[in-house]
């Protein structure tokens, strides 16, 4: 077992945490600013889990390419690990728009879609 096989694994354990408080923070109604900040907070972390232990798989099978986010997930579709690389680039985009939302009106428009 090599190093990038331990690497994915152990990654993924994380991303199952990460995506476990995210659906955990997702599902409290109606959010005060601070638990808004803890949601965008764990949205951001689980998404950038997942593309990254993508990433570590699909080198550990041999892959060659550009370890960017949209490549790794365009590359994990076309290689048949997951079918829905859309909406993780969605979700990409959405967490660059909120990360520079001072206001918090952004993330009202896009919490339902998180």
């Amino acid at each position: 077992m090599g190093t990038n096989d331990i690497r994915w694994k152990q990654r993924f354990q994380n991303f199952e945490m990460a995506f476990g408080r995210l659906k955990e923070a997702v599902e409290l109604p109606d959010l005060n600013e601070l638990e808004r900040n803890g949601l965008i907070q764990r949205f951001e972390l689980t998404l950038d889990l997942s593309w990254k232990v993508l990433k570590d798989l699909l080198e550990e099978k041999g892959f060659s390419f550009k370890p960017s986010p949209k490549d790794t997930l365009r590359l994990a579709q076309e290689s048949g690990y997951i079918d829905y690389a859309q909406e993780l680039i969605d979700g990409l985009d959405m967490r660059n728009i909120l990360s520079h939302d001072y206001s918090g009106k952004k993330f009202l428009d896009s919490e339902k879609k998180i």
